[in-house]
């Protein structure tokens, strides 16, 4: 067999195994979650394009309403998410479209319930549907989960919520053997919720105390020869909890105070990269006190709490402290005040650090000691996850700057700057066909060859805002701007 048929038969084999939804994933031809099969954002597709555009290399092109979530594919169709606010509704959708000509097939439409937090530039339809090929699962912070047949007829939906995160909700529901897994970080009172994806019921519900607010969407593992597991890059650590019962089988400690991406994987280690505040940088943390300390030195209305407007210095704590800067993010319950709990989550905060780790599966209760096999603490990407490819850990920073590392070590392999890049960096990279490509906040599309020596192939304006990570199956990579759905191949 040429090396290349072989190349491909076992990152199809690799995919299968790790995606938690059976055949679907092995089929090579589908991209059903958030970042495609488990989340790696590696497909089998061959012959896509390195340059492409508006006017280029376009397959098709349809318009869209306004969303943050990315495409999510079955053999016929593909389905987002979108959020629509005039003088007349204020409703959240999902849409199926025909994958082959990508023409709007249905759009369903749901009220907006409430307007919970959102901070940045998250928006209402950031969450990505997932799917298992015979439905897709859509879930929305103001209104819950809901399941369409893939002819758009409504199923069951499950109301949720209200949650509390910093900036909004930022994770995606993911797939697990006829269940959806759904993990709920916030600031107060997180959760992980799985849901059977017949019948809308929940199967069980697990408390996480000690876990804030997050963002990351979870990986799925199996161990060999024990049951299945989902992996949650969370506040401070990383966690694996039973599919059966969601119960936590182990933990790694160690990650920032706020995690928003998805790891990468092989069969033995896990990738994750995670960025709280400036101050979290190795060398440039802040030192902090004990509550009462604290209290001494802010507490003047002497109630017993240290208010939003007591911070009044000017030493790295205070600025740290100041309602301009980070108050609100330490004031979990949005009370103007702060208590002895948020203190020292406050505090913990402070002493987390970013970076990338590379952290070894499995085991039982906490493996922190044994489990980490390298960290890299130069400055990562807040939103984008990195990508595991043809043996080459890429990861893109907020600036741009695109590292190739040797997974082994955590050796830089290379280490330089995309051209055109002037802008942030939200959507994760993906990769096919020996290539990577990555994706502008402002719709620049650059293209690098997998490799760690990795050149430059092509950079391709879309003049439009992305903020979806992109799919890839079957010679084409679909794009999801802040106007419309573009499908590119040769």
């Amino acid at each position: 067999m040429p090396m290349r048929r072989r190349t491909c038969a076992l990152l199809t084999l690799l995919t299968g195994l790790w995606s938690g939804t059976g055949h679907l994933a092995a089929q090579g031809d589908t991209w059903f979650r958030f970042r495609g099969p488990n989340g790696a954002g590696v497909s089998a597709a061959t012959g896509l394009p390195a340059e492409f555009g508006p006017a280029s290399n376009v397959v098709w092109r349809t318009p869209l309403p306004p969303g943050h979530s990315s495409p999510v594919l079955t053999a016929t169709r593909i389905f987002v998410t979108a959020h629509t606010a005039d003088k007349e509704r204020d409703a959240l959708s999902v849409i199926g479209l025909d994958r082959r000509t990508g023409k709007i097939v249905w759009q369903r439409d749901v009220p907006r319930q409430r307007k919970g937090r959102l901070q940045n530039v998250n928006g209402p339809a950031s969450p990505s549907p997932v799917t298992d090929g015979t439905a897709v699962y859509a879930f929305f912070q103001d209104f819950g989960l809901l399941a369409y047949s893939l002819d758009g007829e409504e199923r069951w939906r499950l109301p949720l919520g209200p949650f509390d995160q910093f900036y909004g909700f930022g994770a995606s529901p993911i797939l697990v053997d006829g269940v959806i897994i759904l993990p709920v970080d916030q600031d107060r009172g997180s959760y992980l919720l799985a849901v059977d994806a017949r019948t809308g019921t929940v199967r069980w519900r697990a408390d996480r105390p000690g876990v804030i607010s997050g963002y990351s969407t979870p990986t799925v593992y199996e161990p060999e020869g024990g049951p299945k597991q989902v992996v949650i890059p969370e506040s401070f650590q990383l966690s694996s909890y039973s599919v059966a019962d969601g119960s936590r089988v182990w933990w790694v400690r160690g990650l920032p105070c706020e995690m928003k991406s998805v790891a990468s994987y092989d069969r033995e280690h896990l990738y994750i990269n995670g960025w709280g505040f400036p101050q979290n940088q190795p060398g440039r943390q802040v030192a902090t006190v004990p509550f009462d300390e604290g209290l001494k030195r802010y507490d003047r209305d002497g109630d017993g709490f240290i208010g939003r407007t007591e911070i009044t210095g000017t030493d790295p704590m205070d600025k740290v402290l100041a309602p301009s800067y980070g108050y609100d993010a330490f004031d979990l319950d949005r009370d103007g005040r702060l208590d002895a709990k948020e203190w020292e989550v406050f505090r913990r905060m402070m002493a987390s650090e970013n970076g990338l780790l590379a952290i070894r599966l499995g085991g039982r209760g906490d493996t922190t000691e044994t489990a980490v096999r390298w960290r890299y603490q130069r400055p990562v990407p807040q939103v984008p996850s990195t990508l595991l490819y043809q043996g080459t850990l890429f990861m893109v920073n907020d600036s741009g700057i695109l590292t190739s590392f040797d997974p082994a070590t955590g050796r830089v392999l290379k280490q330089g700057r995309l051209k055109g890049a002037v802008d942030k960096y939200f959507a994760s990279p993906v990769g096919g066909d020996g290539k990577v490509f990555l994706v502008s906040q402002d719709g620049t599309v650059s293209v690098v060859s997998a490799k760690a020596d990795w050149d430059i192939l092509a950079v391709n304006a879309l003049d439009d805002e992305v903020f979806a990570t992109p799919a890839i199956a079957d010679g084409r990579i679909y794009v999801r701007t802040r106007s419309a759905l573009y499908a590119f191949g040769k």
